[in-house]
Protein backbone atom coordinates (compact mmCIF):
# COMPACT_ATOMS: atom_id res chain seq x y z
CA UNK A 1 0.00 0.00 0.00
CA UNK A 2 1.41 3.56 -0.75
CA UNK A 3 0.85 5.72 2.29
CA UNK A 4 2.94 8.53 2.13
CA UNK A 5 1.30 11.50 0.16
CA UNK A 6 4.99 13.24 -0.23
CA UNK A 7 6.57 9.63 -1.79
CA UNK A 8 7.82 11.45 -5.56
CA UNK A 9 5.18 8.47 -6.97
CA UNK A 10 2.40 10.14 -5.36
CA UNK A 11 4.03 13.74 -6.46
CA UNK A 12 4.26 12.51 -10.24
CA UNK A 13 0.63 11.59 -10.36
CA UNK A 14 -0.36 14.92 -8.72
CA UNK A 15 1.88 16.63 -11.05
CA UNK A 16 -1.06 15.76 -13.89
CA UNK A 17 -3.21 18.29 -12.87
CA UNK A 18 -0.28 20.65 -15.03
CA UNK A 19 -0.88 21.22 -18.19
CA UNK A 20 3.12 21.02 -19.03
CA UNK A 21 3.10 17.56 -16.87
CA UNK A 22 0.53 16.27 -19.38
CA UNK A 23 1.88 17.15 -22.04
CA UNK A 24 5.58 16.35 -21.09
CA UNK A 25 4.18 12.50 -20.11
CA UNK A 26 1.43 11.97 -22.77
CA UNK A 27 -0.98 10.77 -19.31
CA UNK A 28 -3.55 12.42 -18.00
CA UNK A 29 -5.94 12.06 -14.99
CA UNK A 30 -9.19 10.26 -14.61
CA UNK A 31 -11.06 10.74 -11.39
CA UNK A 32 -14.07 9.20 -10.09
CA UNK A 33 -15.73 5.89 -10.20
CA UNK A 34 -17.93 6.97 -13.04
CA UNK A 35 -15.43 8.23 -15.41
CA UNK A 36 -13.11 5.41 -14.28
CA UNK A 37 -15.56 2.88 -15.41
CA UNK A 38 -15.97 4.00 -18.67
CA UNK A 39 -12.04 4.89 -19.49
CA UNK A 40 -11.33 0.55 -18.74
CA UNK A 41 -14.44 0.07 -20.38
CA UNK A 42 -13.70 2.10 -23.60
CA UNK A 43 -10.07 2.47 -24.11
CA UNK A 44 -8.58 -0.10 -21.44
CA UNK A 45 -5.38 -0.29 -23.42
CA UNK A 46 -5.03 3.09 -22.78
CA UNK A 47 -4.45 2.84 -18.88
CA UNK A 48 -1.13 3.23 -17.30
CA UNK A 49 -2.45 3.31 -13.79
CA UNK A 50 -5.17 2.71 -11.22
CA UNK A 51 -4.97 4.11 -7.30
CA UNK A 52 -7.53 2.97 -5.32
CA UNK A 53 -8.37 3.16 -1.25
CA UNK A 54 -9.47 0.19 0.44
CA UNK A 55 -12.87 1.06 0.75
CA UNK A 56 -13.64 1.93 -2.45
CA UNK A 57 -12.32 -1.04 -3.56
CA UNK A 58 -15.25 -2.92 -2.23
CA UNK A 59 -16.84 -1.38 -5.35
CA UNK A 60 -14.72 -3.90 -7.78
CA UNK A 61 -11.42 -2.90 -9.88
CA UNK A 62 -12.92 -1.70 -13.28
CA UNK A 63 -11.38 -3.77 -15.11
CA UNK A 64 -8.15 -3.06 -14.27
CA UNK A 65 -6.86 -6.49 -13.86
CA UNK A 66 -8.28 -7.71 -17.41
CA UNK A 67 -6.59 -4.44 -18.74
CA UNK A 68 -3.30 -5.95 -17.24
CA UNK A 69 -3.19 -3.08 -14.90
CA UNK A 70 -1.86 -3.32 -11.02
CA UNK A 71 -4.27 -2.02 -8.53
CA UNK A 72 -2.39 0.02 -6.50
CA UNK A 73 -3.98 0.57 -2.73
CA UNK A 74 -3.44 3.56 -1.10
CA UNK A 75 -4.44 6.13 1.55
CA UNK A 76 -7.39 8.14 1.96
CA UNK A 77 -4.45 10.95 2.45
CA UNK A 78 -2.39 9.31 -0.63
CA UNK A 79 -5.48 9.84 -2.76
CA UNK A 80 -6.46 13.56 -1.96
CA UNK A 81 -3.04 14.28 -2.69
CA UNK A 82 -3.36 12.93 -6.02
CA UNK A 83 -6.43 14.09 -7.04
CA UNK A 84 -7.31 17.48 -8.53
CA UNK A 85 -10.92 17.40 -6.80
CA UNK A 86 -11.12 18.20 -3.18
CA UNK A 87 -13.15 15.14 -2.07
CA UNK A 88 -12.17 12.31 -4.24
CA UNK A 89 -14.55 9.46 -4.18
CA UNK A 90 -11.70 6.82 -3.92
CA UNK A 91 -10.27 5.87 -6.73
CA UNK A 92 -8.21 8.10 -9.78
CA UNK A 93 -6.83 6.74 -12.92
CA UNK A 94 -4.01 7.52 -15.04
CA UNK A 95 -4.74 7.48 -18.76
CA UNK A 96 -2.65 7.85 -21.96
CA UNK A 97 -3.86 10.61 -24.31
CA UNK A 98 -5.74 8.95 -27.06
CA UNK A 99 -5.98 12.41 -29.44
CA UNK A 100 -7.16 12.04 -32.69
CA UNK A 101 -6.71 14.04 -36.00
CA UNK A 102 -9.20 16.15 -38.25
CA UNK A 103 -8.24 14.09 -41.41
CA UNK A 104 -9.15 10.61 -39.22
CA UNK A 105 -12.52 12.07 -38.41
CA UNK A 106 -13.07 13.21 -42.13
CA UNK A 107 -11.98 9.67 -43.33
CA UNK A 108 -14.77 8.25 -41.39
CA UNK A 109 -17.50 10.15 -43.39
CA UNK A 110 -19.46 12.51 -40.32
CA UNK A 111 -22.55 13.80 -40.27
CA UNK A 112 -22.64 16.03 -36.95
CA UNK A 113 -19.37 18.08 -36.10
CA UNK A 114 -18.71 20.71 -33.31
CA UNK A 115 -15.52 22.56 -33.42
CA UNK A 116 -15.11 24.88 -30.59
CA UNK A 117 -12.71 27.67 -31.86
CA UNK A 118 -10.80 29.68 -28.66
CA UNK A 119 -12.57 27.53 -26.09
CA UNK A 120 -11.39 28.71 -22.50
CA UNK A 121 -13.14 27.51 -19.90
CA UNK A 122 -13.24 23.88 -18.78
CA UNK A 123 -16.64 23.19 -17.25
CA UNK A 124 -18.34 24.46 -21.27
CA UNK A 125 -15.32 22.39 -22.75
CA UNK A 126 -16.45 19.21 -21.40
CA UNK A 127 -19.87 19.99 -21.83
CA UNK A 128 -20.20 20.78 -24.87
CA UNK A 129 -17.94 16.87 -25.23
CA UNK A 130 -20.29 15.70 -23.67
CA UNK A 131 -23.45 16.76 -25.42
CA UNK A 132 -21.76 16.14 -29.00
CA UNK A 133 -21.55 12.20 -27.19
CA UNK A 134 -25.02 12.95 -26.67
CA UNK A 135 -26.78 13.92 -29.95
CA UNK A 136 -24.48 11.03 -31.71
CA UNK A 137 -21.87 13.70 -33.03
CA UNK A 138 -18.98 12.26 -35.20
CA UNK A 139 -16.10 14.37 -33.47
CA UNK A 140 -15.19 17.48 -31.92
CA UNK A 141 -12.66 19.71 -32.83
CA UNK A 142 -10.78 22.50 -31.18
CA UNK A 143 -9.27 25.36 -32.71
CA UNK A 144 -7.24 28.34 -31.58
CA UNK A 145 -5.73 28.72 -28.09
CA UNK A 146 -8.36 26.49 -26.33
CA UNK A 147 -8.07 24.78 -22.71
CA UNK A 148 -6.53 21.39 -22.98
CA UNK A 149 -8.73 18.62 -23.24
CA UNK A 150 -7.13 16.92 -20.46
CA UNK A 151 -7.78 19.13 -17.97
CA UNK A 152 -8.91 17.57 -14.95
CA UNK A 153 -12.33 19.91 -15.44
CA UNK A 154 -12.55 19.40 -18.30
CA UNK A 155 -12.08 15.17 -18.13
CA UNK A 156 -14.86 15.45 -14.88
CA UNK A 157 -17.49 17.46 -16.92
CA UNK A 158 -17.56 14.77 -19.79
CA UNK A 159 -18.57 12.26 -16.93
CA UNK A 160 -16.67 9.85 -19.10
CA UNK A 161 -17.92 11.40 -22.68
CA UNK A 162 -14.03 11.95 -23.56
CA UNK A 163 -13.52 8.06 -24.03
CA UNK A 164 -16.26 8.23 -26.58
CA UNK A 165 -16.03 10.75 -28.99
CA UNK A 166 -13.20 11.37 -31.13
CA UNK A 167 -11.57 14.52 -30.33
CA UNK A 168 -8.91 16.34 -32.31
CA UNK A 169 -7.18 19.73 -30.03
CA UNK A 170 -4.40 22.05 -32.03
CA UNK A 171 -6.06 22.10 -34.93
CA UNK A 172 -5.72 25.28 -37.34
CA UNK A 173 -9.28 26.61 -37.63
CA UNK A 174 -9.09 27.90 -41.57
CA UNK A 175 -7.29 24.31 -42.38
CA UNK A 176 -10.23 22.56 -40.36
CA UNK A 177 -12.66 23.95 -42.46
CA UNK A 178 -11.27 23.92 -45.39
CA UNK A 179 -10.88 20.36 -44.97
CA UNK A 180 -14.55 20.19 -43.71
CA UNK A 181 -15.59 21.89 -46.47
CA UNK A 182 -14.30 19.39 -49.01
CA UNK A 183 -15.82 16.35 -47.49
CA UNK A 184 -19.44 18.03 -48.50
CA UNK A 185 -19.91 19.53 -44.58
CA UNK A 186 -21.96 22.78 -44.54
CA UNK A 187 -20.23 25.10 -41.44
CA UNK A 188 -22.89 26.54 -39.97
CA UNK A 189 -21.37 29.34 -36.73
CA UNK A 190 -23.27 29.85 -33.98
CA UNK A 191 -23.32 33.78 -33.51
CA UNK A 192 -25.67 36.64 -32.29
CA UNK A 193 -24.98 38.33 -35.68
CA UNK A 194 -27.08 35.23 -37.45
CA UNK A 195 -30.06 34.51 -38.86
CA UNK A 196 -32.77 32.89 -36.22
CA UNK A 197 -32.28 29.39 -35.92
CA UNK A 198 -36.38 28.33 -37.41
CA UNK A 199 -35.63 29.69 -40.14
CA UNK A 200 -32.71 27.71 -41.21
CA UNK A 201 -34.06 24.24 -40.05
CA UNK A 202 -34.08 23.02 -43.46
CA UNK A 203 -30.54 23.06 -43.84
CA UNK A 204 -29.82 20.84 -41.01
CA UNK A 205 -30.76 17.45 -42.29
CA UNK A 206 -27.06 17.87 -44.24
CA UNK A 207 -24.01 16.94 -43.03
CA UNK A 208 -23.03 19.93 -40.38
CA UNK A 209 -20.00 21.01 -38.66
CA UNK A 210 -21.43 23.48 -35.80
CA UNK A 211 -18.42 26.59 -35.05
CA UNK A 212 -18.69 27.52 -31.81
CA UNK A 213 -16.36 30.78 -30.77
CA UNK A 214 -14.95 31.62 -27.10
CA UNK A 215 -17.32 32.52 -24.36
CA UNK A 216 -16.48 36.02 -23.94
CA UNK A 217 -15.77 37.28 -27.27
CA UNK A 218 -17.87 34.74 -29.68
CA UNK A 219 -16.11 34.32 -32.69
CA UNK A 220 -13.95 36.88 -34.94
CA UNK A 221 -14.72 38.56 -38.21
CA UNK A 222 -12.29 36.36 -39.84
CA UNK A 223 -13.76 33.08 -38.49
CA UNK A 224 -17.69 34.10 -39.45
CA UNK A 225 -16.48 34.36 -43.09
CA UNK A 226 -15.36 31.20 -43.25
CA UNK A 227 -19.04 29.61 -42.58
CA UNK A 228 -21.46 29.08 -45.08
CA UNK A 229 -23.85 30.31 -42.46
CA UNK A 230 -24.20 31.92 -39.33
CA UNK A 231 -27.30 31.32 -37.20
CA UNK A 232 -28.47 32.44 -34.23
CA UNK A 233 -30.54 31.31 -30.93
CA UNK A 234 -33.81 33.49 -30.68
CA UNK A 235 -34.55 34.85 -27.25
CA UNK A 236 -37.76 34.32 -26.63
CA UNK A 237 -38.06 35.81 -22.55
CA UNK A 238 -36.53 38.10 -21.08
CA UNK A 239 -32.91 36.65 -20.38
CA UNK A 240 -29.71 38.59 -21.46
CA UNK A 241 -28.25 35.84 -23.55
CA UNK A 242 -27.58 32.02 -23.39
CA UNK A 243 -24.31 29.73 -22.09
CA UNK A 244 -22.19 28.34 -24.50
CA UNK A 245 -22.51 25.32 -23.19
CA UNK A 246 -26.24 25.75 -23.21
CA UNK A 247 -26.54 26.93 -26.86
CA UNK A 248 -24.11 24.61 -28.43
CA UNK A 249 -25.77 21.82 -26.86
CA UNK A 250 -29.40 23.28 -28.57
CA UNK A 251 -27.44 23.47 -31.55
CA UNK A 252 -26.34 20.00 -31.66
CA UNK A 253 -30.03 18.70 -30.45
CA UNK A 254 -31.38 20.36 -33.57
CA UNK A 255 -29.02 19.09 -36.08
CA UNK A 256 -29.17 15.54 -34.11
CA UNK A 257 -33.03 15.30 -34.62
CA UNK A 258 -33.20 16.85 -38.25
CA UNK A 259 -31.04 14.13 -39.32
CA UNK A 260 -32.51 11.34 -37.92
CA UNK A 261 -36.15 12.62 -38.88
Amino acid sequence: MIDNPRSPRVRAVAKLAKRTAREETGYFLVEGPQAVAEAFACRPELAIDLFITRSALDRGDFGAAAAGVDVELVTDAVLEAMADTVTPQGVVAVFAHLDQTVDSMLDRQPKLLAILDEIRDPGNAGTIIRAADATGADGVVLTGRHVDVYNPKVVRSTTGSVFHVPIAQNAALEATIAGVREAGIRVVAADIKGDPLPEVRELLPEPTAWLFGNEAHGLSDEALELADRVVRLPIYGRAESLNLATAASVCLYESAFAQRA
